[in-house]
């Protein structure tokens, strides 16, 4: 390998590091499950690496990287092919989250199960809306959508997930 290619390895391992727990989180919404999320976010960086040159060029490469996720994940969902299961043989361990203490498992727990019934798409948007804090704007660019579709996508997933999980409801300041 030149110096070069040496170089670019660097700048790929930097950025996984700084934005794999972004990602992975954005992927275990998406998923719901933890092992799925992980073979997302896994999927998600061998496609990012394999366009790195351009994508590292970009404005912003985590946008490429969040992009390349959720195409993935739609493009998963849609074609079934995996047909893996996991069984109740194998222990469930799940990572602890240091720098969110004050996160409740269970309310995580009803989250995730609740994300689970929505369709794919409606997932998308509520991860990227909401737990990503991305506009209207980027994540119609995100999706391929209208800027309307998706305002009316997130009203009604919402609307759906209020039932789900215990959310109080805003109050005016």
């Amino acid at each position: 390998m030149g110096v070069k290619a040496d170089r670019q390895t660097e700048a790929f391992t930097a950025f996984v590091r700084e934005t794999g727990t972004q990602l992975h989180h954005a992927a275990m919404l998406l998923t719901g499950d933890h092992h799925l999320a992980e073979d997302l976010t896994q999927s998600t960086y061998a496609k990012v690496f394999v366009h790195w040159r351009r994508v590292s060029t970009t404005d912003s490469p985590i946008a490429y990287a969040r992009t390349t996720l959720l195409n993935t994940f739609l493009s998963h969902r849609r074609l079934r092919r995996n047909t893996e299961r996991p069984t109740d043989d194998v222990r469930q361990h799940t990572r602890t989250d240091d720098s969110r203490p004050d996160v409740d498992p269970g309310a995580r727990v009803d989250l995730l199960t609740a994300l689970a019934t929505l369709p794919p798409i409606d997932r998308a948007v509520v991860v990227l809306r909401y737990w990503e804090d991305r506009s209207v704007a980027e994540t119609a660019a995100d999706l391929g959508l209208t800027e309307s579709v998706v305002r009316t996508r997130a009203r009604r997933a919402l609307q759906r997930l209020r039932p789900l999980i215990d959310v109080p409801e805003r109050t005016s300041p």
